[in-house]
């Protein structure tokens, strides 16, 4: 069986909106996963604030990296966000995934958005279905 970071380096050879992000892997393991981004400007909508996809793609690459470290496909199921704080051009987000429960076929994952301040930017919650295909 391939390690996490194995399994994410796999993911990330196809995720050309992963790399469009810039987003940086700062910790991974079975279940867990932290991200960074920097905001750019293309990332902004017409209030010069961060478009909301931002922060669930954000949050969503979070959980797909997470759910599939242990080594099996997962793909989302149903998930939700609330935005809380407006994030802006040069803001460094990060996304802190944790577990909340893994079954033999479903997955619950929460994801907290933070900035370069420690605020809580969003908070993300992603149910997954486990598959037993193998990376």
């Amino acid at each position: 069986m391939k390690l996490p970071k194995e399994i994410v380096a796999l993911m990330l050879e196809k995720d050309t909106f992963s790399k469009w992000m810039k987003l940086e892997v700062l910790e991974l393991d079975k279940g867990t996963c932290k991200l960074r981004t920097t905001v750019h400007e293309d990332m902004l909508n017409g209030f010069e604030i961060v478009h909301g996809g931002i922060s669930y793609s954000l949050s969503d690459s979070a959980l797909a990296f997470a759910s599939n470290s242990y080594g099996f496909q997962c793909v989302s199921i149903e998930t939700s966000i609330s935005h809380i704080r407006p994030a802006k051009l040069g803001d460094v987000l990060t996304a802190d995934c944790v577990e909340v429960h893994r079954g033999k076929s479903i997955g619950i994952y929460s994801i907290a958005i933070t900035n370069q301040n420690d605020e809580l930017v969003s908070k993300f919650k992603g149910t997954v279905s486990i598959s037993d295909r193998e990376w």
